[in-house]
């Protein structure tokens, strides 16, 4: 009975809250249904409906080809959308996260009760256009927290970007002689961006299993497992 009355205290999230992280996550578990709600620069931005062609689907779509990837790299873990306790003013939920594991020396880790503590190595993000927050106060966090690759899918404008962190800015990863972008922190993990946009998945992947047969990604294998 005290906790349930508690509960009912304890303020509910809004959109434009200014919040410490303490005080974010005090609210968010407090209320009744777990919308998703995410902290940036100190700012709640809670979720809206999602739509199937300018989110769903191109997530499903980016998640899968993660997904092949972190099956055939031991040492590598892939999240969907969670929380991650970057820093005191930003716990954000990105769609999705490739990270190292720490016992093969990644830079983040996961807290006592089950959350990234730290910067994933590869972030990405799907934005209805290049209005987002994620193009704006969210990379600028990702960039000031060490999360060494960005991935920021623009739905609207058919535009993917790929960053790598580089003394301390974000630098746009260029496709090659072929239009394939090739990550520099998990070699293998290939993309053609014109077959992503087209929705051609098949040719996506095989793009990616060239990067997984890749002398480059067996010796990342070795590493990770040495």
């Amino acid at each position: 009975m005290v906790d349930s009355a508690l509960k009912q205290r304890i303020p509910f999230l809004e959109n434009g809250d200014r919040l410490t992280r303490y005080e974010f996550e005090r609210r968010y578990q407090a209320m009744p249904r777990h919308q998703k709600a995410e902290l940036i620069e100190g700012v709640v931005y809670l979720a809206s409906p999602l739509r199937f062609e300018s989110h769903a689907e191109p997530h499903g779509h980016i998640i899968t080809w993660l997904g092949v990837y972190q099956a055939s790299t031991p040492g590598v873990r892939l999240g969907i959308e969670p929380t991650v306790r970057l820093d005191a003013n930003n716990e954000p939920q990105p769609d999705g996260v490739l990270l190292i594991t720490p016992t093969a020396k990644g830079q983040s880790y996961f807290s006592d009760d089950d959350y990234i503590e730290g910067a994933p190595e590869l972030v990405v993000e799907i934005a209805a256009s290049s209005v987002a927050i994620d193009l704006h106060d969210k990379k600028k966090a990702y960039c000031r927290n060490g999360i060494k690759e960005y991935i920021i899918w623009q739905i609207f404008e058919n535009q993917l970007d790929w960053f790598r962190l580089q003394q301390g800015e974000y630098v746009s990863l260029e496709a090659d002689t072929n239009r394939i972008i090739k990550s520099q922190v998990f070699p293998g993990l290939w993309l053609s961006v014109s077959d992503l946009l087209a929705g051609n998945m098949q040719q996506v992947l095989a793009v990616l299993q060239s990067g997984l047969n890749s002398p480059e990604h067996q010796l990342f294998v070795q590493q990770l497992s040495g």
